[in-house]
């Protein structure tokens, strides 16, 4: 189909701002709860291994099960964004990960058998998984129907920036809350018998978010407008577009990628590796947890407002391409720095260098989507916007934590977690950094397709 059919309306009429950016702060909201819910996991692998018996493998296989439903659901989820209402979609999503998120704390309970226990372990990850696989797709298409493109970065960089404030409540979250549990002990609860306090940790983090999945149900979305849907639209139009520019959308997404698989691996695996490498004494899963929290405050949160800020007034001096500069800017200051990060000889020293890192995984993060948009026709972006959080997610989520996994325990030793670290960005990182003058051409040139079609 010509995209010159879909050509953008120069008259279309977008929300007013008061209620923009209220859709922005309720999608955000939620957006909080989806990455408490994934967060988690990784700060408590130390007591689910000494409870269940798992091993750094194991872990790294329920880290890929909950991104293997989340990359493959978001395909028909993102072709419902395309036609349904969002907002009910996304209330599905939120209700759907916070019970799995639940059940994960609970299904182990109810087996004394090692290996079902890791099966219906695993299979909790996975709804966690397909739950959160709605949200995105249908954030970004609200976004877009919300805000013409050249004020499109702040909001998308405010939304993204959810992040990193889960991760600091996270890490406040197991500060606070772990220590009490665990100086109380296993509490024993009707029906589901007695709990762990990794166990109690997951219901506390699971269960609030469904208040707000039934605040969904009671939004109204803005109007679709770059979105709207022609009467002979079909569902192979996302498709016939991508296969149509497979080599820009590869190496474009390859940037994506290597910053996907950094934070996973950093999410499912460092609270084990300071622990591990620098002493439970000096670097334990409470205090690395309120250390990240300050950290993330300090230097992720405001790298996401002001990259936003950066981006809009780059754009409306010209640059078109300012968000994909920016996410260029922040490759190549996340691999370095998360490579070298792992190699330092104190634990400080280590931190000090993710911090760093921190700053060019923001970059790249918020700057994602805006770029997309910039070179995808409204009528397919739920369902663009899904293929690149699959491709994102199978090629760097469902990998990383699970290649870290594997490099511990079968090639570097279990009790050598920070040369797994290490590896990880190398492996990922050097050759997309390698292919950047073909991905940065390749996407120039879509860039000025889709300007003059719009035009």
């Amino acid at each position: 189909m010509n995209d010159h059919n879909y050509a953008i309306d120069k008259d279309l009429t977008y929300p007013t701002s008061t209620y923009a950016w209220s859709m922005v702060g309720f999608l955000t909201l939620a957006y909080v709860f989806s990455m408490l819910d994934r967060y988690i996991l990784g700060y408590l692998t130390k007591p689910i291994k000494a409870d269940l018996g798992f091993t750094d493998t194991q872990m790294g296989w329920l880290a890929l099960a909950f991104t293997l439903l989340y990359a493959f659901a978001a395909i028909p989820f993102g072709m419902l964004t395309d036609r349904k209402k969002r907002v009910w979609i996304i209330a599905f999503g939120i209700a759907i990960w916070c019970v799995a998120t639940v059940a994960t704390g609970l299904v182990t309970n109810f087996t004394t058998s090692a290996a079902l226990a890791f099966g219906l372990f695993f299979i909790a990850r996975m709804f966690v998984g397909l739950g959160e696989a709605v949200l995105s797709p249908a954030a970004f298409s609200i976004i877009g129907d919300s805000f013409p493109k050249e004020r499109r970065a702040k909001p998308i960089a405010f939304y993204s920036a959810a992040l990193f404030l889960a991760s600091s409540l996270t890490g406040l979250i197991v500060k606070i809350l772990l220590p009490i549990f665990e100086g109380t002990g296993p509490m024993s609860f009707p029906i589901v018998g007695e709990l762990q306090p990794w166990q109690m940790i997951m219901v506390v983090v699971g269960a609030p978010g469904l208040l707000v999945a039934v605040l969904f149900f009671f939004l109204k979305e803005p109007p679709r407008t770059e979105s709207k849907q022609r009467d002979d639209n079909s569902y192979a139009d996302a498709v016939n577009f991508a296969k149509s520019r497979w080599a820009t959308l590869m190496c474009f997404v390859s940037i994506f990628v290597t910053m996907v698989s950094i934070a996973y691996a950093q999410f499912n695996w460092l609270p084990e590796m300071f622990e591990r490498t620098y002493g439970e004494e000096d670097w334990g899963r409470a205090l690395y947890a309120g250390r990240n929290a300050a950290a993330t405050l300090i230097f992720a949160l405001p790298t996401y407002f002001i990259v936003g800020i950066v981006s809009d007034a780059w754009s409306k001096r010209g640059r078109t391409d300012a968000p994909f500069l920016i996410a260029i800017i922040g490759l190549f200051i996340m691999v370095p720095a998360t490579i070298i990060a792992p190699m330092m000889p104190t634990g400080w020293t280590a931190f000090g260098v993710l911090c760093i890192a921190t700053i060019g995984i923001g970059m790249v993060s918020c700057t994602g989507v805006t770029a997309l948009l910039q070179i995808t026709p409204g009528y397919v972006r739920g369902s663009i916007v899904a293929y690149y959080y699959l491709a994102i997610t199978l090629f760097g989520g469902l990998i990383s934590p699970l290649l870290v996994g594997w490099l511990s325990t079968s090639v570097f030793g279990e009790d050598k977690l920070n040369l797994a670290m290490a590896t990880q960005p190398a492996i990922y990182g050097i050759p997309c950094i390698l292919l950047l003058p073909i991905t940065y051409r390749l996407y120039r040139k879509e860039l000025a397709a889709r300007e003059l079609t719009d035009a």
